[in-house]
């Protein structure tokens, strides 16, 4: 891949290999069959394919949330695998933001509880200027002291991403981000998101479903049967829905022979 503009050489995530198995013996199913992929730090990368292509397992593995059958995850300088589960977690919480579809918000807690919710969890001093750089980056400052019930689903994916960035994390994870919102809002967060790679120069690597959603992306790839199908620059939802097609109408070829 190329590097642009803003952009390091050395990437924020890299996976070498990356495979994993769930089960054993005749009833295994392989959900990623050796993955090697560079995430350089400064990009917004889009992971598409259909239903069991291995791209949410390619998240969950490369975030660490995983571990893999075999291969190795880098996060910056540090290894994955030898770590131990407290090491790991710590990781996570310093240097690993996550956002996800169903926006896991705690319920008895405020948009401001919230946010601040990891910055507790790993006993770090609240940077309050970055903190209210973030609640005014996602439009909630005169949401703080509601409780998420209160909000809308495209606001409290807003907090979920607030909270994500309160760490400055290295790269932000997103599990179909906008998968249950409208339109209007989609587009808002996908605009958020946009900003944190181009204002703060921080790595986004999102799965989706949605061609409109990936060319917010520098790059798209492209997973089917648990391995790289395309990766390549973000070439526009029109085209990005081709490729999409392409795929569904090869493993209806290969399913009919």
């Amino acid at each position: 891949m190329t590097v642009r503009v803003g952009q390091t050489a050395d990437p924020a995530v890299r996976v070498i290999q990356l495979a994993r198995t769930y089960g054993s013996g005749p009833q295994a199913v392989t959900a990623l069959g050796g993955v090697d992929a560079d995430f350089h730090r400064g990009t917004f990368t889009a992971v598409m394919g259909p239903s069991g292509s291995g791209k949410s397992t390619l998240l969950q593995t490369a975030a660490g949330l995983d571990r893999p059958s075999s291969g190795q995850v880098w996060i910056g300088d540090q290894e994955l695998s030898r770590l131990s589960e407290t090491k790991l977690t710590k990781l996570r919480r310093s240097r690993i933001g996550f956002v996800f579809q169903a926006f896991n918000l705690i319920g008895a807690l405020t948009v401001e509880e919230n946010i601040h919710l990891p910055l507790r969890l790993s006993g770090v001093r609240p940077d309050a200027a970055w903190l209210r750089q973030v609640v005014e980056r996602v439009g909630l400052a005169d949401r703080l002291h509601h409780r998420p019930a209160e909000l809308s689903g495209g606001q409290q994916q807003r907090v979920a991403i607030a909270r994500a960035l309160a760490m400055r994390p290295e790269v932000i994870f997103c599990d179909e981000p906008t998968g249950a919102l409208d339109t209007q809002t989609a587009a808002d967060v996908l605009a958020l998101l946009r900003s944190v790679v181009d204002d703060a120069q921080q790595t986004v690597i999102m799965v989706t479903h949605d061609p409109v959603a990936a060319s917010y992306a520098d790059r798209v790839m492209v997973l089917a049967d648990g391995r790289i199908v395309r990766d390549m620059p973000q070439p526009g939802a029109e085209q990005i829905a081709e490729q999409l097609a392409w795929l569904g109408r090869r493993q209806l070829v290969t399913q009919e022979s």
